[in-house]
């Protein structure tokens, strides 16, 4: 990297990494990348998680001894899963803790449990597998993202379960998406520490040109203050790259006038760069539309093949 980093810019890897683990294959998509970006030395805490299964058959009480039957499966798929991924990581460097979570004794539900978890163990950053449309993506998809990212205490790192990882290597091409906002800045500041040696960084300030029904203002008269304001985020974004590597840009990219969002720009926006990692804030500044469709950053984990990093504070 650039001998000439700013000392305000951190570089150094999370070293306390909280690992969601299930048997399924966004899981273990989500510990390969995982694998990838943990730093030699650190920790790992793999959290396995049963699920009530009188929460998920509601009729439990009339078929309780079938439900315990299940119960006791279920807390063996954990284990399962937790041997499974701790043999994985074993030729790291790194120390590994598991822990297998009974909501049939513990209570609560998946999301607030891991939260909980991150939070008590003080993790520098949540990595999650997502299935699209069910299961973890629909943690950080429009207002669940509001509480989840208030309530959780560190980064998000959200693994699609299409997403394979190629090389077990940093990063080498980062899309950043920037609006001027202090989250978007935090990310920005967070993210380079992912970078692979001079890998490509690409910052991108979305102008939302689309017209919906929902806008009180004609886009037209909004674009330049959109114009104004991203140049700025770039101008802000641009040393922060430099600094990291040699291979950084910035660019305005605009939505398409119809059917078209800030959310489908910037995922389109990476799938052209072949990035290997998205990285934005959880809250920015879209004002109305944002309230009535959802976060910016909620769909792009709905609709990301890339993995997403979230950052909110």
């Amino acid at each position: 990297m650039n001998p000439t980093q700013s000392d305000d810019i951190s570089l150094a890897l999370p070293r306390r990494v909280l690992i969601a683990v299930d048997s399924s294959t966004a899981s273990r998509n989500a510990l390969a990348y995982a694998s990838s970006i943990l730093p030699h030395g650190g920790e790992v805490r793999l959290v396995s998680v049963a699920e009530n299964p009188h929460t998920l058959f509601p009729t439990g009480r009339h078929v309780r001894h079938a439900l315990d039957s299940v119960r006791d499966r279920l807390l063996e798929d954990a284990a399962g899963a937790l041997e499974q991924a701790k043999a994985f990581l074993a030729p790291r460097d790194v120390r590994i803790e598991t822990e297998v979570v009974d909501l049939s004794k513990r209570g609560g539900v998946v999301v607030q449990t891991l939260v909980n978890a991150a939070n008590a163990w003080q993790a520098e950053l949540l990595v999650v597998g997502a299935h699209h449309h069910h299961g973890l993506a629909r943690w950080v998809e429009g207002t669940v993202s509001e509480g989840l990212t208030k309530l959780l205490h560190c980064p998000l790192l959200v693994v699609p379960e299409g997403y394979s990882v190629e090389n077990g290597h940093l990063p080498e091409k980062i899309l950043f998406a920037v609006d001027g906002s202090p989250h978007a800045a935090n990310a920005l500041r967070f993210g380079v520490r992912f970078a692979a040696p001079d890998a490509s960084l690409r910052a991108i300030y979305v102008i939302d040109r689309a017209v919906r029904l929902s806008d009180f203002v004609p886009i037209d008269a909004l674009e330049d203050a959109f114009l104004d304001e991203g140049k700025h985020a770039l101008a802000a974004a641009e040393p922060v790259l430099s600094r990291v590597s040699t291979r950084s840009s910035t660019a305005l990219v605009k939505t398409r006038r119809t059917s078209d969002d800030v959310a489908h720009t910037i995922v389109r926006e990476a799938s052209n760069c072949h990035a290997q990692l998205i990285v934005m804030g959880t809250h920015g500044r879209r004002g109305i539309s944002r309230w009535l469709f959802g976060s910016v950053a909620g769909r792009v984990a709905q609709l990301a093949q890339t993995p997403l990093l979230l950052v909110g504070t």
